[in-house]
């Protein structure tokens, strides 16, 4: 019967011919008239068993459509029929996803068993709830990472992305926090990998399974060997499984992406592709409407909420970056990973002057909170200021105020590093989450001078204050 009725509806659709491929980008022609909308998905009919879905992007002329491939056109011809599905891509939604693998379609990649027959299927193109609809949460989304919960805590339902270049440990950031909440809030997850390398991709799905969190995240992969046309849909394929979730279910989702940047990357390749001239930097004329697009719809409605954590890679370290600076006006959070900190060592890198949150407010946090923080951030800048002077003249050459302010701020930012449980196998420390009053603690014990006898590699890769307080008694012993 359901055969039956997809083939009736077949033939209702409207069809069209290949008429010009070059590499992604595919022309079709439509009978005069009958166009499909821009962002409609196209069927190829081909004989081979591949899967071929094309995504209008321009009208050519009244009968010419063209098209960006999502998947590999080798050995698509000219004259091949081209079906007109009569909207935007669509992706299986619901718990059925959850434990799974997919691509950009909804298509399991992790050689598991098909999905259910009659799924419930969502658009990626969608519009973000109504501003009436959506809420603005003031409540703290506690990672139990000190330096994250201290200097730029998330909100609930709110956006927070890492900042940083190559090797700095922005996925293992990621990988860290997906394990944590699953843990302590018990979540549903929806990953979204853009431009992933299949080893980190294989990675995280190993990692997730041996966490015993895998049964409530769903992931959905575009990866680095795909056309761009897969690496630029994928993140909405993602949103539109958290989407279901906060609006049909009304659960609370946690919503990953790593990398935007490479989804900025992939929008450039298409916007090259189809012949438009380049903007800054050589990025898309279309780059803030792209990013405004999909950050906007990332949105938390009275029923539940949807938080967001995203890896943005900044290329050459170079924060002034079109792509980098478009992603930063749309968060709530801003966490900036520094190469100088990850080659002392010190991780996570976070640097603690440039991290920042608009939740980092006396009236949110509480004044306890906010002053320690303050006291914090203003220790490290006075030690980074004096650190020529240190390297030029030695630190004996300081006054003794300036000497102790040194100290102090070395073993806080030793302090504000911890052990993960993801990196447990190349490091042989267990992982460590720290409640938020622990950190206070410490971080209060510190400012107040009570770790000024204490060794500094006491307090390095710790969780709390009272393991420093162990170390130092276990030396003395």
């Amino acid at each position: 019967m359901t055969d039956h009725r997809t083939r009736l509806q077949d033939e209702k659709r409207v069809r069209g011919s290949v008429s010009r491929v070059s590499g992604s980008v595919v022309d079709v022609r439509f009978p005069a008239g009958k166009l499909p909308e821009i962002n409609s998905a196209l069927e190829v009919q081909w004989e081979t068993p591949k899967r071929l879905t094309l995504e209008v992007q321009q009208h050519k002329d009244v009968r010419t459509v063209r098209c960006v491939a999502i998947q590999e056109t080798a050995g698509l011809a000219c004259g091949a029929e081209v079906l007109d599905t009569g909207g935007p891509i669509s992706i299986p939604v619901g718990e059925a996803v959850l434990g799974r693998l997919l691509n950009v379609v909804g298509d399991p990649i992790d050689h598991g068993p098909p999905l259910p027959d009659g799924m419930k299927r969502n658009l990626i193109h969608r519009k973000p709830p109504k501003l009436a609809a959506q809420t603005a949460s003031r409540d703290l989304f506690l990672s139990g990472i000190k330096v994250i919960d201290l200097l730029a805590p998330l909100a609930n339902g709110g956006k927070a992305a890492m900042f940083g270049g190559a090797g700095v440990g922005k996925t293992v950031l990621i990988m860290e926090l997906i394990r944590t909440i699953a843990e302590k809030y018990k979540g549903t997850s929806v990953f979204a990998g853009v431009g992933e390398r299949s080893r980190e991709g294989h990675e995280l799905w190993l990692d997730l399974k041996k966490s015993g969190v895998i049964d409530r995240t769903a992931l959905v992969f575009g990866q680095m060997n795909e056309p761009p046309g897969a690496r630029w849909r994928v993140a909405l394929s993602a949103l539109a499984i958290a989407e279901h979730f906060r609006d049909e279910e009304g659960k609370d989702v946690l919503l990953l992406v790593d990398n935007v940047f490479r989804f900025v990357q992939a929008g450039a390749e298409v916007s090259g592709l189809l012949g438009r001239l380049p903007s800054r930097v050589g990025y898309q004329p279309t780059l803030a409407s792209e990013i405004a697009e999909f950050e906007e719809r990332i949105a938390s409605v009275h029923s539940a909420a949807v938080t967001s954590i995203q890896a943005v890679y900044v290329p050459a370290d170079d924060f002034t970056d079109p792509a980098v600076a478009a992603t930063f006006t749309h968060l709530d959070s801003s966490i900036v990973l520094s190469r100088e900190m990850a080659g002392e060592g010190l991780y996570p890198a976070v640097d603690p002057l440039a991290s920042s949150s608009t939740l980092l407010d006396p009236s949110i946090v509480g004044h306890r909170h906010y002053d320690i923080a303050e006291k914090t951030r203003q220790l490290i800048e006075q030690y980074r200021e004096l650190r020529e002077i240190i390297s030029l003249l030695g630190i004996e050459e300081l006054s003794a105020a300036d000497r102790k302010a040194v100290g102090r701020a070395r073993r806080l930012i030793r302090f504000l590093t911890q052990p993960f449980a993801v990196t447990s196998q190349f490091t042989g420390k267990p992982g460590a989450m720290v409640a938020l009053d622990d950190t206070l603690a410490g971080c209060e014990a510190i400012l107040d001078g009570k770790a000024d006898e204490m060794e500094e590699s006491d307090l390095y890769m710790i969780g709390t204050f009272e393991e420093a307080e162990q170390r130092t008694k276990g030396r003395a012993a």
